[in-house]
C-alpha cells in the first residue's frame, strides 16, 4: 500500500509518500506561502534531484494539485500514476475530547472536527481543508484523520481539569489537551523497542523540544500528564511562546498598556519565549551564537529555557514514580547537544548521568547516559509522518 501523508498549515502542506510495504519514503516535500505571491513547491523523489517549482497556488486545493502532478511526473515523480496512491492519511491538530486514537474520515468526522474550530481556529481549519482537497482530488481513496491531541486522551481527570469553575469545563470544554502527541507517542514505542522492553512496562519522559516544546509523563505506552494544556501555550518557555506565567500578568499588561485581546494573545504566542527574553532570535542556534559572545540576555534566555525544562523533568519523574528513560526528541532535542547537556545538570539525584562524549550525537538515535546510569538518556528523531502512515494502514487493512 501506498500512503500519502499530508500535514496542512495555514499557509503551507508538507507531505510524503510512503511504500507500506517497507515502510520507504518513496518522495516528500513541502509547499510554502500558498495563498501568498511567491509561493513554491519543494519536491524531492528517491533517487532523484530536489526540484523547486514555483507557481501561483491561491489555496490549499491548488497546492496539492501541484503536489499530485509533481509525484506522477515523468522526470521527477515517484509513481506512474495517481491510482498508485492507495490512501492519505491526514495531520489534524485538535480533536477536543471526541477521539482518542485516529479515524478513518467520513461526515460525520468531519463535523465533529468544524466543532473543535472554536477552540484550535489556528490549526483545524487548514487541516480540513487538506481532507476535503483529496476528497476532491482523488475521489476513490480513503482518508485516515491522525490526531495531535488523541495520544493524550489517556491522562487520568485530575490531569486535565483546570481549577475553575466547573461549568466551564462541562460546558466550555476548557480543559488540558496537550499536542505533540503523534510524536509523543512515536519516540516513546521506538525507546521502549531500544531499551528491549515490553512498552506496556516502560516509563519514560519524552521532551520534545522545538521552537514549540512540549513533555510528556507515559506510563506503559499511555500519556498520564503532558506540559500543553488547554492551547500550544501553557507549559515550557518556547521559541516564541512564554509557557507557565501567572495569569494575573495578562489582565495587569492589557490594563497598563491598553491592550486588546488580540494583541495580547499575539505577544504571549509570538514575542515571547526565548525571542522575547534574548531579543536576538527563536532559533536557538542564533541564541547560542549571542550567549558565546557574552550577550547577557542570550545567556538568561537559555538558563530560564534549560531550568524550566528540568524542573518539567524532576516534576514528571515523580508523577510516573521513576522512569526508565528521558528522551530527547525533535529539532533542539535532537541535535542541541549542549542544551541536551545543560538540562540533565542536576538531574543525577535521580539516576539520569549523562555521557559527554557519546551526546556529541546529532539527529541520530543513540543512549548518551553513562554505564552506571540507572535512568537512560536517549535521542530519538521523531517521525510524526511514519506514524500516520501506520495508523492510515492499521485502519485500512
Amino acid at each position: 500500500m501506498n500512503v500519502l501523508v499530508i500535514n496542512c498549515g495555514s499557509s503551507s502542506l508538507k507531505y510524503q509518500l510512503f511504500d507500506m510495504k517497507n515502510e520507504a519514503v518513496l518522495a516528500k516535500g513541502l509547499v510554502e506561502r500558498i495563498g501568498i505571491e511567491g509561493s513554491r513547491l519543494k519536491h524531492e523523489a528517491e533517487g532523484k534531484d530536489k526540484q523547486v517549482i514555483e507557481v501561483p497556488m491561491h489555496n490549499h486545493k491548488d497546492a496539492l494539485s501541484q503536489v499530485l502532478f509533481a509525484l506522477e511526473h515523468p522526470e521527477y515523480g515517484a509513481i506512474q500514476s495517481l491510482q498508485e496512491i492507495n490512501a492519505a492519511g491526514h495531520r489534524v491538530v485538535h480533536a477536543g475530547e471526541k477521539f482518542s486514537a485516529s479515524v478513518v474520515v467520513n461526515d460525520s468526522v468531519v463535523a465533529a472536527l468544524e466543532e473543535c474550530i472554536e477552540i484550535a481556529p489556528l490549526h483545524n481549519p487548514p487541516n480540513i481543508i487538506g481532507i476535503r482537497a483529496i476528497q476532491e482530488l482523488l475521489p476513490n481513496i480513503e482518508n485516515v484523520a491522525v490526531f495531535d491531541t488523541a495520544f493524550h486522551q489517556t491522562m487520568p481527570k485530575s490531569a486535565y481539569v483546570y481549577a475553575l469553575p466547573y461549568e466551564y469545563y462541562e460546558r466550555d470544554h476548557v480543559r488540558r489537551y496537550g499536542f505533540h502527541g503523534t510524536s509523543h507517542r512515536y519516540v516513546s514505542q521506538r525507546a521502549a523497542e531500544m531499551l528491549g522492553k515490553p512498552l506496556e512496562e516502560t516509563k519514560i519522559i519524552s521532551c520534545h523540544l522545538g521552537n514549540g516544546a512540549s513533555i510528556a509523563a507515559i506510563k506503559g505506552g499511555k500519556s498520564i500528564d503532558t506540559s500543553m494544556g488547554f492551547t500550544p501555550l501553557e507549559g515550557l518557555v518556547m521559541g516564541t511562546r512564554c509557557g507557565d506565567i501567572d495569569p494575573q500578568i495578562v489582565t495587569y499588561i492589557m490594563g497598563k498598556e491598553g491592550l486588546s485581546l488580540d494583541e495580547m494573545n499575539n505577544i504571549m504566542n509570538k514575542k515571547s519565549g526565548v525571542l522575547g527574553i534574548s531579543g536576538v532570535s527563536s532559533d536557538f542556534r542564533d541564541i547560542e551564537e549571542a550567549a558565546e559572545a557574552g550577550n547577557e540576555r542570550a545567556i538568561l534566555a537559555l538558563d530560564i529555557y534549560h531550568d524550566n525544562v528540568r524542573k518539567y523533568i524532576g516534576a514528571y519523574a515523580t508523577v510516573l514514580g521513576g522512569a526508565d528513560a528521558i528522551v530527547f526528541t525533535a529539532g533542539l532535542g535532537e541535535n542541541g547537544a549542549e542544551s541536551r547537556e545543560e538540562i540533565c545538570k542536576g538531574l543525577e539525584f535521580m539516576g539520569a548521568i549523562l555521557d559527554k562524549e557519546k551526546n556529541k550525537v546529532r539527529g541520530k538515535e543513540a543512549f548518551v547516559n553513562t554505564e552506571d546510569s540507572s535512568v537512560k538518556i536517549m535521542v530519538v528523531p521523531t517521525n510524526e509522518e511514519l506514524m500516520i502512515a501506520r495508523d492510515t494502514l492499521e485502519l485500512l487493512k
